[in-house]
């Protein structure tokens, strides 16, 4: 109790307390904005803590890192963009609650569940202080294998009524993840001769390009977010936070999930978002399904992704093994404040290990409350037209991948990464199987290879490896069941034609990867490529098959190749307008791309801010100059001061220098 009060008493400093609220604002604004990420954000924040004690220093840090995944729900729910890697699975609900209407209501949810959540992680940082050490020496190398894999089992559920597509989306992002230099055998894999994908590919640029741009391209067919006229109020906010209250049971299960795989190191928060979320959808409970705006898949990832920063906390502490990638930036500001993880940690500076609680603890609350008291202009944005809205996000898109790599192929990536994705949302192919496949596949890989070298075969026998293994099996046996009993009931399904097409490409292309994989050298390089390559081929023809079945049939009842089924299901077309729609955000991007490498990044987002509002919607000359104008200012204030970078020189200004 002496301890709880003098590292209260520290922290009621005037100067340590504006410290921790400097740290929270930073973090709404650093997880608001796609791209930054608070990786970027506490790396940067660390040269300001120089001068600081270790009070104000982790107030500051640990303010940031820890209401990031509060705000990246903003982007997620309002546009279908993750505002970081963290937001993703809280896309598929939070924004099609939006479109219904509902996004007061989704915000309350994902705040309260956010707040829940960082306060749960913070106790149970508090409560493991005595016990982490033993609890996180236990689990090996094995564990670590078997807690990926059952995170991976749960693309059958994410892919509903399809597991078969599911499957196959979640082996073609671990294809993904496979590309850059092999760090176990340090092979070049699918680099083709390039060094910018000598790191594989940037995930930012990945789940921008994935989710971000075929909502945009829906977002412009609809004219708005939010598809009637209704206008948000605070009773939906506190709807939200009423079901937050319900569920109960539920978030304190994902609260537990996101400490305790917190705690796991290389276990980072898109593994443990998709857990909670598949942990959800196996009890969905009344109302929509899940993807389609159920309540409890907005709740069940942000509980767990805030409660994530207090669990990894523990082996950081304990004996400086960062729990996640933040957590090993932290350590950095353990050493430049003369503390050392262990034992003095629980110890003589036990004091500053619990004003880390403390400050985990008031941060949520200062974020989840003050994220609360925006949501009704938050949500008033659902009801703003499209064609002010996709300009400003395609601008903050485009700049946040720039800045990953500085380079004009984070250009070519995005736009590929999302044609790609506009394929996958109109032919029904998961994305979200395709985003866990692509996190877990390198930690698939070098967890299998460290067991294998240290224990051969026999870590198979290790009891949680079985049980973790076993659950993961049935969990895959369970839904395809289920899919076999279904598989004939009357469903909404893509057109069979451009579905058989394909699923006939990525036949080939597992093929083809599967070939390349087995000439690399050493043999070890190409493993798991090739296992991986070869259930994607399988799982590619199987559905080839089932979709030429559907298209004879189809055929013989005397519909068009090109006709989804009209029955009622989970997959709704697009309509004739989805092809517009993904050309336009396609052009948008490749129009700012051109402008950014010609002229420099703020000329370019002025000119095109004001060119592309102006062009997509009748209002007057003076808006766009005004909405272009407000843009810029604040790309320069995130882009240049926030996240302070050289960024390269543009082409027009290199001209005089040829002369």
């Amino acid at each position: 109790m002496d301890l709880i009060l003098t590292a209260i008493v520290e922290m009621a400093q005037p100067f340590r307390l504006l410290m921790l609220m400097a740290g929270v604002f930073a973090g709404l604004i650093v997880g608001a904005v796609p791209g930054i990420g608070g990786l970027f954000g506490m790396a940067l924040l660390i040269p300001m803590t120089y001068n600081m004690d270790a009070y104000a220093a982790f107030a500051l840090l640990l303010g940031m890192g820890s209401v990031n995944t509060t705000s990246d729900t903003i982007p997620a729910i309002l546009f279908g963009v993750p505002g970081s890697v963290g937001a993703a699975a809280t896309v598929l609900d939070g924004h099609a609650m939006a479109k219904k209407g509902e996004a007061a209501r989704a915000f309350g949810a994902s705040y309260s569940a956010s707040m829940i959540g960082g306060v749960f992680g913070a106790l149970v940082l508090a409560a493991a202080i005595p016990i982490m050490r033993p609890v996180v020496l236990y689990l090996r190398t094995p564990d670590f294998f078997a807690i990926c894999a059952f995170g991976l089992s749960i693309v059958a559920l994410l892919a509903g009524s399809q597991p078969l597509k599911g499957l196959a989306a979640a082996m073609l992002g671990m294809l993904a993840s496979f590309v850059g230099l092999d760090h176990i055998a340090g092979a070049d894999r699918w680099t083709f001769g390039q060094i910018y994908l000598w790191n594989g590919l940037p995930i930012v640029v990945v789940f921008l390009g994935l989710f971000g741009l075929p909502e945009l391209a829906s977002l412009l067919m609809r004219g708005s977010i939010q598809g009637d006229s209704a206008i948000p109020t605070y009773s939906g906010m506190r709807q939200g936070m009423m079901d937050t209250l319900r569920e109960w049971p539920l978030v304190l299960r994902c609260s537990a999930i996101g400490s305790l795989l917190g705690a796991v190191p290389g276990v980072g928060i898109a593994v443990l978002d998709w857990i909670a979320y598949g942990h959800a959808a196996r009890r969905p409970g009344p109302g929509p399904k899940f993807g389609e705006g159920n309540v409890r898949g907005v709740i069940a990832p942000e509980a767990a992704n805030n409660a994530k920063e207090g669990g990894s906390l523990i082996p950081t502490i304990a004996f400086g093994v960062p729990g996640s990638a933040s957590m090993s930036i932290l350590l950095g500001a353990f050493v430049v404040h003369g503390l050392v993880p262990g034992p003095d940690m629980l110890g003589k500076n036990a004091a500053v290990t619990m004003s880390m609680v403390f400050s985990i603890a008031v941060a949520n609350i200062i974020g989840a409350v003050t994220c609360l008291f925006l949501t009704r202009p938050l949500a008033r944005i659902a009801r703003v037209s499209a064609a002010v809205l996709v300009p400003l996000v395609v601008t903050f898109i485009v700049v946040g991948a720039f800045q990953t790599n500085m380079s004009a192929l984070d250009f070519v990536l995005l736009i590929l990464i999302g044609i790609i994705g506009m394929a996958m949302k109109e032919l029904n192919w998961p994305r979200s199987a395709f985003s866990l496949g692509f996190v877990l596949g390198p930690s698939l890989e070098n967890y299998f290879f460290l067991a294998y070298q240290i224990s051969g075969w026999s870590w198979l026998k290790q009891p949680l490896v079985l049980v973790l293994l076993g659950l993961s099996v049935a969990g895959v046996i369970r839904q395809s069941v289920s899919w076999v009993k279904t598989r004939n009931s009357t469903g909404a399904l893509p057109p069979p034609l451009p579905d058989l097409i394909a699923s006939s490409v990525m036949t080939l292309l597992a093929l083809a990867a599967f070939v390349s994989a087995a000439a690399w050298f050493p043999f070890e390089a190409g493993i798991f490529p090739m296992i991986t390559a070869g259930l994607l081929a399988l799982l590619s023809l199987a559905i080839s098959v089932q979709t030429a079945l559907r298209l004879l049939r189809q055929t013989r009842d005397g519909q068009a190749p090109f006709a989804p089924a009209t029955a009622s299901g989970e997959w709704a077309p697009s309509g004739d307008g989805a092809m517009k729609g993904n050309l336009a955000v396609i052009g948008l991007c490749l129009a700012l791309a051109v402008l950014i490498l010609s002229i420099g990044h703020l000329a370019a987002t002025f000119i095109f801010v004001a060119g592309a509002i102006f062009g997509l919607g009748s209002i007057s000359p003076r808006s766009p100059i005004l909405v272009a104008a407000g843009t810029t200012c604040i790309v320069f204030a995130v882009f240049d001061i926030l996240v302070s970078q050289p960024w390269p020189t543009p082409w027009l200004a290199k001209i005089p220098d040829l002369f």
